[in-house]
């Protein structure tokens, strides 16, 4: 969104920092890992362009500003309250915009902005407390913009020429709990006033959705993408418990259960948290067991990770860091044969891509790369060498390698391209 407005007021996005005058870090604090990834990424841009100036917006940000204007380069720290101003605050700054002293070799290479996917965010904020959860204290309450604002901009966006609008937000099942609204309202309102072809929704939180919800994809004419991403984060009752989260293992199964009974070619993705204080040996078993029930499409698989402020931080039987690592390994190759799985049971079928990026060109024609509409990977080549980025494209999937499927690209009608 930040690139989309700066763009907008006359600036160009470049390719790395050592052609950049301003460079701005989103930084997380997800993870220890996360805060210390933000501080190694500052470092780095700062070796790569002494001259540039970096802004450090984000949850690190707001939850450690002072170690944060401790960073090389660092000219400006802003904290999550006023992230969403950011592009106003850099055109009321100038100094930020003093061009550094940059190379004068060649031209500055510029992004090429694509306009595939957009990421609109609509909520920000969460209500929930989960015991491990940092995000909570650096987001504050639940906050969310108007149905009017968010359909307007959407189909801007889709007049600009993207083809996809994806809705996100910290807790985007909460959608309008401030607003005396829903997400449900939010998403009929998007597919009765835009025309942008597909509306995929980010993470939702299982505990946030009923039964009902579903009914949305049979009346959306296939513009509401079938795959969902629903946090799991463990397969045992005992640690969800510890983790103050509000449901078990037996709702989430239920809830996707009825799901895929509505949504045709439905996929499903997770985020699994292990080692949590108190995980046994037993418990990490009924996870991995949830997961090959489950047959997810793919798993963000964390180590647990002790964060000042929240309560499992001072929980008792904190893992220690090899069995964490230890665990993660495992769920890791099990996200491997699941993932395998869920490509093959769709190979033979038809789906629509949405194309995304050239891998290689060829004498035999250009290979491009796409998600289907429930977000599997897809590459497939285009013999005439035609460009099909932002396209969409029935796409017969004759077969998997790796981490995605291939297939072969249809016309319209049904015929191959050939």
């Amino acid at each position: 969104s930040l690139g989309r407005q700066l763009t907008a007021a006359g600036h160009a996005l470049v390719d790395s920092a050592a052609r950049a005058d301003l460079c701005v870090l989103n930084s997380c604090a997800v993870t220890g890992e996360a805060a210390r990834q933000t501080r190694q990424l500052a470092r780095q841009m700062a070796r790569a362009n002494p001259q540039s100036k970096l802004i450090v917006t984000g949850c690190y940000a707001t939850l450690d500003g002072e170690a944060v204007s401790q960073l090389p380069n660092v000219t400006l720290v802003v904290g999550n309250t006023r992230k969403d101003e950011l592009a106003s605050v850099i055109a009321a700054e100038a100094a930020l915009l003093e061009p550094a002293a940059l190379p004068a070799d060649d031209s500055i290479p510029q992004v090429d902005a694509s306009r595939t996917r957009a990421f609109i965010k609509v909520q920000d904020g969460c209500r929930n407390r989960c015991s491990f959860c940092v995000v909570t204290l650096a987001r504050g309450e639940e906050r969310s913009r108007s149905v009017t604002e968010v359909v307007a901009e959407v189909a801007a966006l889709h007049t600009e020429g993207y083809q996809e609008a994806v809705l996100t937000g910290v807790h985007l099942g909460g959608y309008g709990s401030d607003l005396g609204r829903s997400l449900p309202e939010l998403v009929e309102a998007l597919l009765a006033e835009t025309r942008i072809p597909r509306l995929r929704l980010s993470s939702l939180e299982p505990f946030d959705l009923e039964p009902g919800f579903f009914d949305l994809w049979p009346r959306s004419g296939g513009r509401l993408m079938p795959h969902l991403h629903l946090p799991a984060q463990s397969g045992s009752d005992a640690v969800l418990k510890r983790m103050a989260r509000r449901n078990r293992a037996a709702d989430f199964e239920r809830l996707v259960e009825a799901a895929r009974e509505r949504i045709p070619g439905l996929t499903v993705t997770t985020d699994l948290i292990v080692g949590f204080p108190g995980e046994t040996e037993d418990d990490f078993a009924q996870t991995a067991e949830f997961a090959r029930r489950m047959g997810f499409a793919h798993m963000h698989v964390f180590p647990y990770s002790a964060r000042q402020g929240t309560a499992a931080a001072r929980f008792s039987g904190q893992a220690p860091e090899a069995e964490r690592k230890r665990r993660v390994r495992a769920l890791v190759a099990l996200d491997a044969e699941l993932g395998q799985s869920v490509r093959d049971a769709f190979v033979g079928q038809t789906r629509p891509v949405l194309w995304e990026s050239l891998v290689e060109a060829h004498a035999h024609g250009s290979v491009w790369s796409g998600l289907t509409d429930n977000y599997l990977r897809v590459e497939a080549i285009a013999p005439d060498g035609r460009d099909l980025r932002n396209t969409i494209s029935p796409v017969r999937l004759t077969g998997a390698s790796g981490d995605h499927l291939t297939g072969t690209i249809l016309r319209s009608r049904g015929s191959d391209i050939r």
